[in-house]
């Protein structure tokens, strides 16, 4: 039987390996300086964080080490979102993975855990938004710089989440009780197929409920919405399975025009943890 930590990195595996996701990285696809085998080597390296969350470690320490051992690779930052999401489920798992459990480990977490935060995004390059001026001293580039101002208010890991909201779905699934994650989780149990082709149909759609974040704040709302529109004709079409040329022609086109919906990715990889840990998928 495999422990939280374990089906966390089977997760992080099983999101890349699945295929056609458009748009990201996957057993088929690489980017300009991103490929599939740093995808590999990311989940590799998080294992000893995620291990720490299964061992009741708190959320924000877990969660760095687990980048800084996601970062040991020559593709920067891989899987950062998913670990984001996969670190507290993981803690959760160590009790009971379920929504209730989920969301009091996030109310518990500290300031010293939102620091731990700051300092993880001096291990990999994140892309992200430009905060509200008033928000600038705690702009999470700053890394550890930002911590002084961060004790100042006194902000707690889920806070900062909170203050995320709505320019990131991965804070928001940190404050709607991994909302999307769980539902996520049993559309997986309800599709068809092998594993990772059940999950290139939750992503496509996921993608298709609503816009991307990351690709909102790389190429604007207009962008991401277009991207929405697509995904949702080619889900409301069944393309997968009556069409599946037409979605890999639409993951081939975002790559090609370097559109990365990787929060919808991040989503993915974090339904699949609560899929093989609640047992409603097996391997």
């Amino acid at each position: 039987m495999r422990t939280p930590a374990q089906n966390a990195h089977l997760a992080l595996l099983l999101e890349v390996a699945s295929t056609p996701k458009p748009g990201n990285v996957d057993r088929h696809r690489d980017l300009e300086d991103l490929r599939f085998e740093h995808f590999l080597a990311g989940a590799v390296g998080s294992q000893r964080g995620l291990r720490m969350a299964a061992d009741g470690a708190a959320i924000g320490p877990a969660f760095e080490r687990a980048v800084a051992g996601m970062a040991d690779q020559d593709g920067d930052n891989t899987q950062f979102g998913a670990l984001l999401l996969l670190t507290p489920l993981v803690r959760a798992a160590a009790t009971e993975l379920s929504q209730p459990v989920a969301e009091s480990i996030v109310e518990e977490t500290t300031v010293a855990d939102a620091a731990a935060f700051y300092r993880a995004f001096e291990h990999v390059d994140v892309h992200v938004a430009d905060p509200p001026a008033d928000m600038a001293p705690l702009d999470v580039r700053r890394g550890g710089d930002a911590i002084p101002a961060l004790e100042k208010r006194g902000l707690t890991l889920l806070e900062v989440m909170e203050q995320s909201v709505p320019g990131d779905d991965v804070a928001r699934e940190w404050v709607t009780g991994f909302e999307r994650s769980f539902a996520a989780a049993e559309q997986l149990a309800n599709v068809d197929g092998p594993l990772p082709d059940r999950a290139a149909t939750v992503f496509l759609s996921l993608l298709a409920d609503r816009p991307d974040t990351l690709v909102a704040t790389k190429h604007g709302e207009g962008v991401a919405r277009e991207v929405t529109d697509r995904a949702d004709e080619l889900a409301a079409q069944d393309a997968l399975s009556t069409d599946r040329g037409a979605v890999e022609a639409f993951a081939d086109d975002l790559v090609e025009r370097g559109i990365n919906p990787g929060t919808t990715a991040d989503i993915t990889a974090a339904a699949l943890f609560i899929a093989l840990e609640s047992e409603l998928v097996s391997v």
